[in-house]
């Protein structure tokens, strides 16, 4: 639509625009010389409205541009771009979530695979499908976990030739001992009569014989831990009982304090006499007089604590003070066996509780033996406790 402005009066080409509708800024624009547009809105119409003067009149000439069709047209173009822009995000995720898929199930598989071994299930292996990295990946972990399951089954069948060995010496030696214990005994009732040159010869073969029979019953003890042949009968115990009663019978109570609770549990006193004397008698063979005996409780557990005071033992032997055979220091004069330890932690293990170890270089060494509390809690007091009280009154 066109609007004509000649000598002050309006000429329009439609009746829905006239002179009154042209913006004073475009007039003014335009009656200086110069082209002038701005866009306006006209019974809720957007229009473009373009001037400029016209020779030879100089007659001013105004365009009403409906611009409606175009915003229609530009409102269509975002609405196709808005869902085209969807279509590809939502085709771009899936395409990722397969790749990632594909990319992430090995690992997956992976690490399934790897938490199977660590809890010994040996036979895991991961299913080769591809050529391709990963392919060769589960290739290669399954020629670890071939190798790591061989070196178990190696490693199981040594352990249980040793385990044989060791039960087939101490029986073999058994019956011979037998006999040498005695004839032993008969030679220290005897040591008295015997001149002097003799007599220490005698008397060192005598002690010989008596740390051969200690070392035979040891081998003896923990093949049948090994074989799974050793019960257990429970009884109440009350543990400071059994810790002084122990003292008093090995003549350790001069040598080691004793600072126990009332505490009962329900458990094998002989095994308990059998742990509590082999953590002892390594505490004083080590600390010499400073040793103490603690038993107490906590929240979950009784427990014996054997402390001692002597040199202590650094990280890299506590680490391995448990084992069989084990010494901290081989070459010192009258070491034990080295079975001690490893029979008293099994023994504890039977009993449902554990060993725990501390040392320190200069600060000696605490075991601690924990037993579990076998009766529930009443009256906020544990039940245990209160059979102990009933007992002592």
């Amino acid at each position: 639509m066109t609007v004509a402005l000649v000598g002050g009066e309006a000429f329009s080409s439609s009746v829905s625009v006239g002179g009154s509708q042209i913006p004073a800024g475009v007039q003014r624009l335009v009656r200086e010389g110069d082209l002038a547009f701005e866009r306006v809105r006209i019974a809720d119409i957007p229009y473009l409205v373009a001037g400029g003067r016209a020779p030879p009149s100089l007659s001013e000439l105004y365009f009403f541009f409906s611009e409606e069709a175009l915003r229609g047209d530009l409102a269509q173009l975002r609405t196709i771009l808005l869902a085209g822009w969807g279509i590809v995000v939502a085709l771009s995720g899936a395409a990722g979530a397969l790749v990632a898929r594909r990319v992430l199930r090995p690992i997956g598989q992976a690490s399934a695979a790897a938490h199977a071994l660590a809890e010994g299930l040996l036979e895991t292996r991961l299913p080769v499908e591809t050529d391709d990295e990963l392919g060769a990946w589960a290739a290669s972990f399954n020629e670890m976990a071939e190798a790591l399951e061989e070196k178990i089954r190696a490693l199981s069948e040594a352990q249980g030739r040793e385990r044989r060995f060791t039960s087939d010496v101490a029986h073999e030696l058994r019956t011979p001992l037998t006999a040498l214990v005695g004839e032993a005994s008969l030679l220290a009732e005897q040591l008295e009569r015997m001149p002097l040159e003799a007599k220490r010869p005698a008397q060192l073969l005598v002690e010989d014989v008596s740390r051969l029979r200690r070392l035979v019953e040891e081998l003896m003890e923990i093949s049948r831990l090994d074989a799974g042949r050793e019960d257990v009968r429970t009884e109440p115990v009350d543990l400071g009982s059994l810790v002084a009663g122990l003292l008093r019978s090995r003549g350790w109570d001069t040598r080691a304090s004793l600072d126990a609770e009332p505490i009962v549990v329900l458990t094998d006193p002989r095994r308990a006499e059998r742990i509590l004397s082999n953590l002892i008698d390594n505490a004083l063979a080590h600390g010499g007089r400073d040793v103490a005996a603690r038993i107490g409780r906590d929240e979950a557990d009784a427990f014996v604590e054997v402390r001692d005071r002597g040199p202590g033992m650094a990280p890299e032997h506590l680490a391995h003070v448990f084992e069989r055979f084990y010494k901290a220091d081989p070459a010192r004069a009258g070491g034990g066996s080295g079975l001690g330890l490893a029979i008293a932690l099994e023994n504890a293990r039977l009993l449902g509780g554990g060993i725990d170890a501390w040392s320190e270089i200069g600060a000696g060494s605490r075991f601690t033996l924990r037993l579990p509390v076998a009766k529930p809690l009443r009256d906020g007091k544990d039940a245990d406790a209160g059979e102990s009280e009933d007992e002592t009154r």
